[in-house]
Order: structure tokens, then C-alpha cells, then sequence
């Protein structure tokens, strides 16, 4: 009987202990690592949540840039962080499920074992984009004007990006033959659109809306289901013909894989109960940051890995290689 008094007195204890990290969760300031530089759609969604989490969890939530390496600093930096909850990365489509495919040989992590996910926070359409030569202001028109001059013009898009895929993706069931010259970013694109050294490109609206509304750049196209009130005279790729082509430039939250479920789970409800604050999300979608969030953990798992496959057999197809 004494032994078995011990034995369930330990029992409780462990259930005490296992629940207790949860319970007092936070127990000190929260890193938030940031895997680019200040201003991009990620860090913006990172510094509007980030205090307000800090007020309702009751400890600070200290937003960390750590860019280079294409995010795989930051996610390496999160991936070997004691798993407690203390370090969180806002991790997005390119960091979480294509660099994974992509710089898998030369990654001391993988992001998809060693990395878990709380929640979608938003996800923002990408619009793809013409420069002031391109005729027209259709898709249908560019795609005209490029397949009578093969070879002769360029899209821009950071290697191994969304951008880059998606245009891989278009110009092969196009029929065009296009170069891509790599960039750093939509800042770059944008003068190299203008002194008509690229023809066209692919980015998130949010960092194009301003030179469409100027008639600096032509959008041809949205890659979201539904065309956006922002641009409403803007097709889907869908309705231009493209079926299937496209993404969305979300992000979400990420912790070390083995953090407990409890404190995921407390995490996940206190980032659900901030983002749909009318505030937050008025805010956001001012900045054409649609938010977007999942139900539970699980569910934003299960999203992440069916972007990896989509996203793996368009770096087959179309043979794309990090030398």
C-alpha cells in the first residue's frame, strides 16, 4: 500500500510539474525572431503583435531581426532554442516551406522536423506585375508581346523565392522563354521595372500597391482566389487562365518542436484572441495584410507540409538548383 502511495503521489507530482510550465508560461521576456530586416510584410505583422501579446501574457515579447541567408539564420537560430516557448520565430512561405526543399544540404536544421506551428497570421496575394514596355494591360496582351520575342526579355525575383517559382511556374505553361535575373527584394525590382531592364515580375501587393496606384508599373494579374477590393479591375490568374498558379505570401508562428502541446496551445489562444481584434486586423488590412489564422496547431502543420508539396514538385519540374 506505501508503495503504491508513493507510486501515485509521484504520478501527481509529474502531472503537476508537466502542467506547470504552461501555467506560468511566460515566465520571462519572449523572443520574437524576425527572419528579414525591419519594414517587410512579416516584420510588420510581427511589431503589431508583439505588445499586444506582451500585454496578455503579462511579459515582454521583444521583437529580434535576424536576416541573411534567405531566413535560414533565423530559423536555425529558433530551431536549437531550448523548446520552452521563450524563443518563437515569424516564419513564412519562404522559410518554412521552400527553403527547406531548397538548402536542405546545406541547412544544419530542418525547418520541417525541427520547427512547430502555432498559427497562420495572414496571407497576402501576390500580383503579377508589367513594366512600362509592356503593351496593353492585360496578362493575355504580355504574354502576346513575349512569345513573339523569345529570349529577349528578363523577369526579377530573389532565387529560390515564391516570386521566382511562380514565375517558373507561369512562363513554362505560357510557352515563354524568359531569363530570370536574381534580386534582393521588390525595392530592387521596382527601379529595374522603370529602366525597362525587366519586363515583368511577381510580388505581394502590399509592396506594389503604391507604384500601381501611380501607373508606374501595369498589374496584370492577382493570385488570390477572389479579385481584391484594392484592385478591382485586376484578374485572378485563375480567370486569365492560369488555373493553379500562385500563392500567397503568408506567415505564421513557429516553435522548437518539441515545446509542450500546453504551452503551444496557450500561445496559439492568445495570438487567436489578439488577431481578431477589429483593431489589429483594421490595421493590418490597410496595409493590404489580409489576417488569416487556423483553428488549432495541427491544422497549420498540416497547411505548411501541403505547401512543401506543392512547392517541391515545381522546383522538380522546373529543375531549380542553390549552387
Amino acid at each position: 500500500m506505501l508503495r503504491m502511495s508513493l507510486l501515485a503521489g509521484l504520478l501527481m507530482t509529474g502531472c503537476a510539474l508537466a502542467a506547470q510550465p504552461a501555467a506560468d508560461y511566460p515566465q520571462r521576456p519572449v523572443r520574437v525572431i524576425v527572419p528579414y530586416a525591419p519594414g517587410g510584410a512579416t516584420d510588420i505583422v510581427a511589431r503589431i503583435l508583439s505588445p499586444k501579446l506582451s500585454e496578455r501574457l503579462k511579459q515582454q515579447f521583444v521583437v529580434d531581426n535576424r536576416a541573411g541567408a534567405a531566413g535560414n539564420i533565423a530559423v536555425e537560430l529558433v530551431a536549437t532554442a531550448q523548446p520552452d516557448g521563450h524563443t518563437i520565430l515569424v516564419g513564412n512561405i519562404s522559410t518554412n516551406s521552400i527553403n527547406p526543399l531548397l538548402f536542405a544540404s546545406k541547412m544544419k536544421v530542418d525547418a520541417m522536423r525541427d520547427l512547430t506551428g502555432v498559427t497562420l497570421l495572414a496571407s497576402i496575394p501576390n500580383v503579377i506585375i508589367g513594366g512600362p514596355k509592356v503593351p496593353g494591360s492585360t496578362l493575355k496582351e504580355a504574354i502576346a508581346y513575349i512569345k513573339e520575342r523569345p529570349g529577349q526579355f528578363n523577369f526579377q525575383a530573389p532565387l529560390g523565392s515564391y516570386s521566382h517559382l511562380d514565375m517558373l511556374a507561369l512562363t513554362a505553361a505560357a510557352g515563354l522563354k524568359m531569363t530570370h535575373l536574381p534580386s534582393r527584394g521588390a525595392g530592387e525590382t521596382l527601379p529595374a521595372l522603370m529602366r525597362g531592364e525587366v519586363l515583368i515580375t511577381n510580388a505581394n501587393v502590399a509592396s506594389m500597391i503604391g507604384p500601381i496606384r501611380a501607373g508606374q508599373v501595369k498589374a496584370l494579374a492577382v493570385t488570390s482566389a477572389q479579385r481584391i477590393a484594392e484592385l478591382p479591375e485586376v484578374p485572378t490568374l485563375t480567370e486569365a487562365g492560369f488555373s493553379g498558379i500562385g500563392s500567397l505570401n503568408w506567415n505564421g508562428i513557429f516553435v522548437p518542436a518539441k515545446t509542450p502541446k500546453a504551452i503551444i496551445e496557450k500561445l496559439h489562444a492568445a495570438i487567436i484572441a489578439e488577431m481578431k481584434n477589429p483593431e489589429m486586423q483594421d490595421y493590418l488590412s490597410k496595409r493590404l495584410i489580409p489576417v488569416t489564422l487556423n483553428a488549432t496547431p495541427a491544422e497549420f502543420d498540416a497547411y505548411v507540409r501541403s505547401e512543401a508539396q506543392r512547392w517541391a514538385k515545381i522546383i522538380k519540374d522546373n529543375n531549380v538548383k542553390i549552387d
